[in-house]
């Protein structure tokens, strides 16, 4: 496609690299800043730089905080004894919106896949030893997709760490298999937080 314009062309090519945004679409993206008031645009490229430069990583969990530690494992109100175990930030913000978990979360940065090439030491596992060393875990709870990635993931967790004094449990299966949990409805999801299953080998 040409474009009457190189700051334009480029824009596109931006756009277009996001996630599920063609280059169609990204050209009706451009186009739509272009009839806004230009503080509107302004403002979305200020936030995009704050976002990119800005935000942080929890030292406690790996979620996304705006300080060195996140309001959920600052609070003294959250249970240290569950620890809750999800795959992506996002997982931590479909879990919370249910008000149905009061415990804390340790976010992997992903899940085992061979077939991506992505291996336990790719994930954030160490974050793991570090809060069971610490001596407050009581209890794993998994939270992951249910996927081949996913089961792969808890067993490898639990195959660990099964001789630590702590109990493991994953969230029942009231999540069709194959699903990711952000797409899951907040009812169903916060019933299977609170229906969660004992883990073992066999689960």
């Amino acid at each position: 496609m040409d474009y009457p314009s190189r700051v334009l062309a480029k824009a596109v090519e931006e756009i277009s690299g996001l996630p599920g945004i063609g280059r169609k679409s990204a050209l009706r993206l451009a186009l739509h800043l272009l009839k806004q008031p230009s503080s509107q645009a302004l403002a979305l490229s200020d936030a995009l730089k704050h976002l990119v430069v800005d935000i942080k990583y929890c030292k406690e969990c790996r979620n996304f905080s705006d300080f060195e530690i996140c309001e959920i494992c600052d609070n003294p109100k959250r249970n240290p004894e569950i620890l809750c175990i999800v795959e992506d930030v996002r997982d931590v913000m479909a879990i919370e919106n249910t008000g149905k978990y009061t415990g804390k979360y340790l976010v992997l940065g992903g899940k085992i896949s061979p077939m991506e090439g992505i291996g336990p030491n790719q994930l954030n596992i160490s974050g793991i030893e570090s809060k069971i060393q610490k001596g407050e875990v009581r209890e794993i709870i998994f939270a992951l997709s249910a996927t081949m990635e996913g089961d792969t993931t808890a067993y490898y967790i639990y195959k660990k760490f099964k001789n630590q004094p702590i109990s493991f449990s994953s969230i029942a299966r009231g999540i069709s298999v194959g699903d990711e949990l952000e797409y899951a409805d907040e009812i169903s999801l916060g019933r299977s937080i609170i229906h969660r299953l004992p883990y073992n080998e066999r689960s």
